[in-house]
């Protein structure tokens, strides 16, 4: 499997530049081609060659915005021709000429994000946009919400998430996130599953600086359908790991009788590269059938000493009454890029419909 820089390679700029040169008459391509490859080019990573594309572009395309914004389509259209596939990642930089050359033409780059995204999405393009115009951008935005093309449906939900990873934070949005309810409403029942997923994603980023608006939704989109029932499920999973309350109540997800025992941590001593292994019972007592969500909550070690808590759902079913049940897990120690292992002591707890077991130790070496 090749490096994601790898995409931008002479090949992809051959075809890339074929097809500029099919609709801008005076476009060089060798020269673009020797731009691109001019300096360090092969030492940059993969987000610094997208932004050089941006910069090297730039350079061919006509310095009036407009004109360029015009051009850009007549592209989008001829790769579209050429059997270039929408939503290719390579051409993330249309997006980013947008936000690099058009922030301070608010009608030209709004119509331009409208028809960009539809071939490669505008979801980090937007946000300066919104950070610069606030509610004329959000107002926008709403407009989006009602599009016939579920790409743009989906730019005015997931461009607008406070919390978008990789992505400018929109502080204004944390602190307030009314202005951006009127679109998700919109999009509540979009026959897409994208954008509903993208609706439950910005949910859930409100949940973490604004919880009560998230269980206000859920409370009135409650029944509406099973899409909606599902995207606040999804969009209330960070208080659904948390164990909160009130969420817990919303899905009728209560403890009491529910016994967990035989709870063992088969390797106490786990080699970094191996899995930890355990095991627990767990018996539903009451008289009726019982919804159980079942989670483990692994208590990290850090680099400071501390201990940082990651909850791992298991299922969440309904459980007959008396049903006892045995489950074996496995956890993977394995070295990954996103997760940096210490040793020493860690801990592991069961949860139980938002309520945590005593912590048993293991013990990670080398």
């Amino acid at each position: 499997m090749g490096l994601i820089k790898d995409i931008y390679s002479v090949t992809f700029y051959e075809k890339f530049g074929q097809a500029v040169a099919e609709v801008h008459s005076t476009f060089d391509k060798q020269k673009f081609i020797e731009a691109i490859y001019e300096g360090n080019f092969a030492q940059k990573e993969w987000k610094e060659r997208m932004k050089h594309t941006t910069v090297v572009l730039h350079q061919f395309m006509p310095q009036n915005f407009p004109e360029a914004v015009s051009l850009i389509d007549k592209i989008i259209e001829n790769l579209k021709k050429n059997n270039f596939t929408d939503g290719n990642l390579a051409f993330i930089f249309f997006a980013d000429y947008i936000e690099t050359y058009g922030l301070d033409d608010f009608k030209t780059s709004a119509k331009a994000l409208v028809s960009i995204t539809q071939f490669i999405s505008c979801e980090f393009a937007v946000r300066p946009f919104i950070l610069k115009y606030q509610g004329k951008m959000i107002d926008e935005m709403v407009k989006w919400s009602l599009h016939e093309n579920h790409h743009v449906r989906r730019l005015a939900s997931e461009g607008s998430r406070s919390r978008l990873p990789w992505a400018m934070a929109i502080p204004f949005l944390k602190k307030d996130p009314a202005s951006i309810l009127p679109i998700l409403e919109n999009l509540k029942n979009d026959p897409s599953e994208y954008v509903r997923r993208s609706v439950a994603n910005n949910l859930n980023d409100i949940v973490k600086d604004n919880p009560e608006i998230v269980l206000e939704i859920a409370k009135k989109w409650r029944g509406l359908s099973k899409e909606t029932d599902a995207i606040i499920k999804h969009g209330c999973r960070t208080l659904l790991k948390q164990g909160h309350p009130e969420i817990l109540s919303h899905y009728g997800l209560e403890s009491t009788n529910i016994e967990l025992s035989n709870f063992e941590i088969k390797t106490p001593k786990v080699k970094i590269g191996d899995y930890l292994q355990f095991q627990f019972h767990l018996n539903n007592k009451n008289e009726e059938d019982k919804i159980i969500r079942l989670e483990y909550a692994v208590h990290y070690k850090k680099s400071k000493g501390h201990l940082a808590k990651k909850v791992f759902k298991i299922s969440e079913k309904i459980y007959q009454p008396n049903q006892l049940t045995k489950v074996d897990r496995n956890q993977s120690f394995k070295i990954i890029t996103t997760r940096v292992f210490h040793k020493g002591m860690h801990q592991l707890s069961i949860i139980i419909n938002g309520t945590e077991s005593e912590a048993l130790e293991f013990e990670l070496i080398e």
